[in-house]
């Protein structure tokens, strides 16, 4: 079995530079400063028509915890819709209950609802209190993947806990390290884990084109943050993760 490279993206550039870098699937959602938010249909639907390889997409209405309201609940069900409309895959999502253990009931649910779509389960993992019930109620739902860190701050911090998951996963479940993954750290991550697959945005400097820049003005802040500058993935760091990987497949 070969490695696979899942790319979060939030923009259809990002998208097509990966798989143009060799990735297999794309991890799609807008405000990545929040962590992954619900992407608009619209780019869903341009990202689907631009590139051929997997679309997933994440379904995140909100930011902060994971503990979901009925409306929250709502809007992510017609989010699904949405997206299983527009072409993708499968969606990202995760709902725990306040005790910090899984939402078992309502992501059921959600992967009834997403059929034939597949349903990962993103790294709300990561905030449940007990791991090793938590992966065995996820897989109880019906979802093919769980993201992860191994609950800590980057996945390279987590492999411990990463690699008695894929121990207790036992082909149930495939679990996937992101958090932190870059193109020189991804092999080591694999050698520890045993992981096959891999969520990264490789992210890189992009430059406006506008020539015309008001100064002392600033977006999304009142604190200087430059709007003439975005982050992009970057091709030369997917194919370096990449690269780093078949390196130890030789």
């Amino acid at each position: 079995m070969s490695f696979l490279l899942e790319i979060c993206a939030d923009s259809v550039e990002s998208a097509c530079r990966a798989e143009e870098a060799g990735a297999g699937r794309v991890e799609l959602c807008s405000a990545l400063s929040e962590g992954g938010l619900t992407p608009s249909l619209g780019l869903i639907s341009m990202v689907r028509s631009n590139i051929n390889i997997e679309l997933n997409v994440i379904i995140r209405p909100r930011g902060g915890d994971f503990l979901y309201s009925d409306s929250d609940f709502s809007v992510m069900r017609r989010d699904i819709d949405a997206a299983g409309e527009a072409g993708a895959n499968g969606i990202v999502a995760g709902i725990l209950l306040s005790n910090g253990d899984i939402d078992v009931d309502r992501m059921s649910k959600l992967v009834e609802y997403s059929y034939p779509m597949k349903v990962t389960f993103h790294r709300a993992f990561d905030m449940c209190h007990d791991p090793f019930k938590g992966i065995e109620d996820i897989i109880s739902t019906g979802a093919v993947r769980l993201l992860t860190s191994g609950q800590a701050k980057r996945a390279v911090e987590g492999v411990t806990l990463i690699k008695d998951l894929i121990t207790v996963a036992d082909d149930k479940i495939i679990v996937m390290p992101g958090c932190g993954i870059d193109e020189y750290n991804i092999a080591s991550i694999a050698i520890a884990t045993g992981a096959r697959e891999f969520h990264l945005s490789a992210r890189g400097q992009g430059e406006s084109q506008m020539t015309y820049r008001k100064k002392g003005i600033y977006m999304g802040s009142l604190t200087p943050v430059s709007d003439f500058e975005y982050k992009t993935a970057d091709i030369l760091r997917m194919k370096g993760a990449l690269k780093a990987l078949h390196e130890i497949e030789e």
